[in-house]
């Protein structure tokens, strides 16, 4: 049944106008089991402001007009073949609307949705674009991993659920043909890892003060990704990243280049330098202690920190040619992602994205983060998305509306291919789903500690004398001074925007 994504098997009518109204727009369908007269259909849609719901009944073949007075006709069926009837399966039973014949509910919307239906009264009800109800509220996401799990495992097709939707992006991503053509130069095409993922013209990241005389030099496979695009967004809220392909031994001048001219502060990498024996990526950095020339640029490997899943490498660039000072830059490598998979579970990339924050909210008008893998697409695609919609529910709160597969279309709108795999689209909703059930988790213990306070605050003490009253309270309130002092100097430490490891945020 959910194969067709009109059909929403666990939704009232209420639900379905509320969905239609709130988040539809005209012409938008869904069909529904009726709750009314089970084995029974509801087609709902939306016309304008309003939404129609039309009745789909059966009766064994036989031809009877609806009771609702509408004018289309069904054949019989039962609730235990509802499945099967949708992809024409199960025993043989004829559907009739306004003097059609139909084999199959599928087959009906098919028709319906190229012929207009049309009321006794006149009215005529387009049924334009099947509604899908991607959008959730972030604090249920564990009931549409539970619903897309669930069809993945007991559907009769193995390909449901997280697959189906996946499905739909990728189809969704044909669509998708702004043009690429500075990566089609043939000056150009050296500098691609790979001949088929190229940047788009319109977001790509294009190098500055470089030779006019030279073709292509201001080229790189390089997007800019900016979460403007999602609903609801505001400027300052918007967050930016540059998305691009691992250096290629002629590229690592144009990287360096990048990050100088954007005033990157903090650059990602998901990927070895080696994989499966293939090389993902060219060593761009130097050596600890050491320094490389890299153009016009110089580049210097202060220190090097291993932790838990990535290594923090504290790099410092400066430009050769003129007197600005020394930046520092944060360079994050998560080693733990395997080639052409995902980690087996998201709380080391989620810890991970904390460090990387923290680095990057640490300096103060820096340039956007640097994101790359191999290709720039998959592993880096999903970081991205990930970063992206836990930066929407921190500041819009758990109750806000996320779209998982809304903020990848946004996303692929930007640079082609983001978010390769099934596996990495499942894996950014079980990434958000941990996220989601940690903050849960942290606020019903900061409610806990509420009540507890509360609890201290209404005890009382039984009367005494004066004398003994003023020690009580000058013993209470120097131990409150001595344990306030001691959090004071803690949270200090904790404040302290440093990257995790580093000793040295600026230089």
């Amino acid at each position: 049944m959910t194969s067709r994504r009109w059909f929403h098997p666990n939704i009232t009518g209420i639900e379905a106008e509320q969905l239609l109204l709130t988040r539809g727009v005209h012409g938008n369908f869904l069909a529904r089991p009726s709750k009314s007269n089970p084995g029974d259909f509801t087609l709902s849609v939306r016309r304008n402001d309003e939404v129609t719901h039309i009745k789909i009944q059966n009766s064994g073949g036989l031809l009877r007009p609806d009771p609702t007075s509408e004018r289309w006709y069904h054949g019989h069926l039962s609730g235990r073949d509802a499945e099967r009837m949708l992809d024409g399966q199960g025993r043989e039973n004829t559907m009739w609307a306004g003097g059609e014949r139909f084999d199959t509910l599928a087959d009906l919307v098919e028709h319906y949705k190229k012929n207009p239906m049309v009321e006794k009264s006149g009215i005529v009800v387009h049924l334009k674009q099947p509604f899908n109800a991607t959008r959730i509220n972030a604090a249920n996401i564990e009931n549409r991993v539970r619903e897309l799990n669930k069809v993945a495992d007991n559907s009769e097709k193995p390909k449901q659920g997280f697959w189906e939707e996946f499905e739909m992006l990728q189809q969704q991503e044909c669509k998708l043909l702004y043009p690429r053509k500075e990566g089609q130069k043939a000056e150009n095409k050296s500098k691609n890892r790979y001949k088929n993922i190229l940047p788009f013209d319109t977001t790509r990241v294009e190098l500055r003060e470089v030779d006019s005389d030279v073709p292509g030099s201001d080229y790189i496979n390089a997007n800019y990704i900016t979460s403007k695009q999602e609903e609801g967004h505001l400027a300052d809220e918007c967050k930016v990243f540059i998305a691009t392909q691992g250096s290629l031994q002629n590229t690592v001048n144009d990287f360096w280049k990048m990050v100088y001219q954007e005033n990157t502060h903090v650059i990602v990498m998901t990927t070895k330098e080696m994989e499966r024996g293939r090389n993902k990526c060219v060593r761009y950095w130097p050596d600890v202690d050491c320094a490389k020339e890299f153009g016009a640029l110089s580049v210097r490997s202060i220190a090097e920190r291993p932790a838990q899943d990535y290594v923090l490498r504290e790099l410092e660039i400066t430009c050769l040619d003129g007197d600005e000072p020394l930046r520092s830059i944060w360079h994050y490598q998560y080693l733990s992602w395997p080639d052409h998979g995902v980690p087996n579970e998201p709380g080391g990339v989620l810890s991970f994205l904390e460090q990387v924050n923290r680095a990057q909210d640490a300096i103060p008008e820096t340039g956007p983060i640097v994101v790359h893998c191999s290709a720039g697409i998959g592993r880096t695609g999903t970081i991205i998305v990930i970063d992206i919609l836990i930066d929407i529910i921190s500041r819009q709160g758990l109750d806000c509306d996320i779209d998982i597969p809304k903020t990848i279309q946004m996303v692929r709108r930007q640079r082609s291919g983001m978010v390769q795999t099934e596996a990495q689209y499942k894996f950014i909703y079980m990434a958000v789903q941990q996220y989601i059930d940690t903050a849960q988790k942290r606020l019903e213990e900061e409610q806990r500690n509420k009540v507890k306070e509360r609890e201290y605050s209404n005890i009382k003490y039984p009367q005494t004398n004066a004398k003994v009253k003023a020690n009580m309270t000058s013993s209470r309130s120097s131990s409150v001074v001595n344990d306030d002092s001691t959090a004071v100097y803690e949270n200090l430490n904790i404040k302290n925007p440093k990257p995790s490891g580093s000793s040295n945020t600026r230089r």
